[in-house]
């Protein structure tokens, strides 16, 4: 007789408690093969990267350069790193678009993936892990599946790249490590720079030089640009802008949309240098944007570009001055026409439009409904020069208008995306309505998480802002309602960086229970990087407020990560004995977070604490009382309509009839577990009830239930982006 059911594969099934139910082997594996799962994704590869223009002069060698570097390397199994170096707007991405449109993408057939790590870099870091998280997601992983430490996105990143020819472009890196971190297992890494870095040319990088256009180069794109240019007229405009093309592609746009001038009133007022308004502190903030080392032509760079945005920004509009003054106060890197808005702009789409038709800004390449918009980081270095100018009042008005808007926004989207968690901050002020002018910021849980992950740097810059200028609730607010995308999302180093700013602000502000909060949320984070240490220092600091902390729930959360740590810490030891330990150790500590929440009463944190109470007895070996309060988390659960703990207290249980001996029910409650993760969409928690459910077929020596779930783990793993799609049949 089969240990999973009848010994003739009927359909007899028998009661298990929690819903469960036991069948028949053949129509447990068919049931199995029954579960609906998520399409793939679309198969066509990324394209990622700024698309090149229809007109581009020159750059011969370096296309050739380019060129011959990418076959070569194309050839070669092992990835290559090539090097574009240049200063800052003198069109090293616009060079490497070209080569791409005209030889790169057809030799790296897979897919090209594109960032900018000046989206990133914070303090002179860069968040790899975000960036290969955008990687992934890129390459058809769902979110899901994602991780979240570095290490552990660098290994599925070389994984789910491996098999691919795949093209990866990287926009200012200023270290070598940033680069490395980022080659693809086979394929080509272009990365472009404002200066050669040794250690990469020493790993074998191709190094390619992009300097300034000479006057021939010059003329012919000031000429194309500009068809009723005289030649002699077009080089002085080019020797005016010292050969940089986004000078020159600046100048030009803001002659065309004044037909009442010529080119030569722009050459006669640049040589008297009435456009040349910017003071010395001015050109040494454009000489670092655009990387100049100190050197007279690199300083005749700076200066050329800087007289032309002066001339640019001095002609626009009112409402487009303030724009540009706007982008140059701003926090972050991009704007939303929403946030513009908000922050007192008016005539924000036509503003927008002049600042885009003349070069200044860019519409920046995203998935998510919103578009967004950014200054290049030359023209952005001149827009906080400008916005040093305006008076110390009006500046600190229009920070703290971006700093409401996100906060708002932030709390609005936090309580679509967890629902009705036990928060310390009270509602906005604001509706969600409020903050968009013509639609809705976001709409439902999905929409708000995506929202959030797509503004995460800005909202980063704005906490530190925040932080700066001493708006300490406003700091603790963003760094609460964030825990919605930290942890969905697993951006573990924000939460740690975020969450020591709100712990100071918390202090400002004398506020225990803010500390406490702020304090459990960094330790939450350093428990799953696995700095169990620093995880418990902060709880220890918090412990010492929870006298002063007048919700229960506060010392809940604080009792709940330390039984987390005390279930960590027994996993790592090998001893059943100091397991055992650990296991009891950790059930005291659910209990006594089961209690807080039921004080309150909390039912969601009820569930959730009696789901860890029950975790913390299986790892005791205490199986039977285990069962008995997943029972009764489950009754909460179903009362409360609190669907989405139902697999994980299904899974548990599973664990506990295994350890009872009965596989017949630990099969039942894992089939359980899968249909309702397949229902709610939970795709991780559906790999893991599969995955169990195939080892307990193995030790029941049940083949076709085992086929059928490792079978259903592929086609889930497919789908989920981890593996590459099966090939079609020859």
């Amino acid at each position: 007789m089969s240990s999973l059911g009848t010994d003739g594969g009927g359909a007899t099934y028998n009661s298990v408690s929690g819903d469960a139910v036991v069948v028949g082997p053949l129509l447990m594996a068919q049931h199995i093969e029954g579960i609906q799962l998520p399409p793939a994704a679309p198969a066509a590869p990324p394209c990622q990267g700024p698309p090149p223009t229809r007109v581009f002069v020159n750059r011969t060698e370096e296309l050739a350069g380019l060129r011959d570097a990418a076959l070569a390397l194309a050839a070669d199994p092992e990835p290559g790193v090539v090097m574009v170096v240049g200063v800052g707007g003198v069109g090293k991405t616009q060079l490497v678009a070209q080569a791409v449109r005209r030889e790169l993408a057809q030799l790296f057939p897979d897919g090209r993936l594109y960032v900018d790590l000046e989206d990133h870099r914070r303090d002179g870091a860069v968040d790899l892990a975000a960036v290969l998280g955008g990687f992934l997601r890129a390459l058809g992983v769902h979110k899901d599946y994602v991780p979240g430490r570095l290490a552990e996105r660098t290994a599925l990143f070389r994984s789910v790249a491996a098999p691919l020819r795949l093209l990866v472009k990287v926009d200012n890196v200023q270290h070598a490590p940033e680069a490395r971190a980022l080659v693809p297992p086979q394929g080509l890494l272009v990365v472009t720079g404002r200066r050669a870095l040794p250690s990469l040319l020493m790993d074998g990088a191709v190094l390619i030089d992009v300097a300034p256009l000479d006057d021939r180069a010059g003329t012919e794109l000031v000429r194309r640009w500009y068809a009723d240019a005289d030649e002699g007229t077009a080089t002085d405009v080019v020797r005016l802008c010292a050969g940089h093309p986004l000078a020159l592609r600046a100048a030009v746009e803001w002659l065309a949309a004044r037909p009442q001038l010529t080119l030569d009133d722009v050459v006669r007022d640049l040589t008297a240098g009435r456009y040349g308004t910017g003071d010395d502190g001015a050109r040494e903030a454009m000489g670092v944007a655009m990387g100049a080392s100190g050197g007279p032509a690199q300083d005749g760079v700076g200066e050329a570009v800087d007289a032309v945005l002066d001339a640019v920004v001095a002609e626009v509009s009112d409402d487009t001055r303030h724009l540009y003054d706007l982008f140059g106060v701003l926090p972050g890197t991009t704007a939303t026409a929403d946030l513009l808005r908000a922050v007192g702009a008016t005539r924000v789409d036509a503003g927008l439009g002049e600042l885009l038709s003349s070069r200044l800004a860019v519409l920046v390449e995203s998935a998510d409904r919103p578009q967004r918009y950014r200054l290049h980081d030359v023209v952005r270095a001149h827009a906080r020069q400008c916005a040093r100018a305006l008076p110390e009042e009006r500046r600190r008005s229009l920070l703290r208008l971006v700093v409401d808007f996100y906060a708002d926004a932030a709390a609005h989207g936090d309580a679509l995306v967890l629902g009705a968690r036990f928060r310390i901050q009270p509602p906005p002020v604001r509706p969600l309505a409020e903050l968009g002018a013509k639609e809705a910021l976001f709409t439902g849980g999905a929409d708000a998480l995506e929202w959030l992950d797509a503004e995460r740097d800005n909202l980063q810059a704005v906490i530190r802002v925040a932080a700066d200028e001493g708006w300490h609730q406003e700091v603790w607010r963003l760094c609460e309602s964030l825990w919605a995308l930290y942890h969905s999302r697993k951006h573990l180093a924000d939460c740690v960086e975020s969450g020591l700013l709100g712990i100071e602000a918390a202090q400002h502000e004398a506020r225990p229970d803010v500390e406490i909060r702020m304090r459990n949320q960094v330790a939450r984070a350093a428990y799953e990087l696995g700095d169990l240490d620093r995880a418990e220092a902060q709880l220890d600091a918090a412990a010492g407020l929870l006298e002063l902390a007048g919700d229960p729930r506060l010392s809940g959360v604080v009792w709940e990560s330390r039984g987390l740590i005390a279930l960590a810490r027994g996993r790592s030891e090998e001893s059943p004995h100091a397991m055992g330990e650990r296991a009891e150790e950790a059930r005291q500590l659910f209990e006594r977070a089961l209690a807080a929440n039921r004080a309150v009463p909390d039912p969601h944190g009820v569930v959730v604490q009696s789901y860890n109470v029950a975790q913390a007895l299986v790892a005791g070996e205490r199986w039977t009382d285990a069962l008995g309060v997943l029972d009764e988390a489950a009754e909460v659960a179903r009362t409360t309509g609190d669907e989405p703990m139902l697999p994980r207290i299904d899974l548990v249980r599973a664990q506990s009839f295994v350890g009872l001996g009965s596989l017949d029910r630990a099969v039942a409650a894992t089939v359980a577990a899968a249909d309702r993760a397949a229902s709610l969409k939970q795709f991780a928690k559906l790999d893991q009830a599969l995955e169990l459910l195939a080892a307990l077929a193995d030790r029941a020596e049940d083949r076709p239930l085992r086929a059928a779930c490792e079978e259903k783990l592929r086609e889930l793993r497919r789908n989920m982006g981890l593996e590459p799609p099966a090939a079609p049949p020859a």
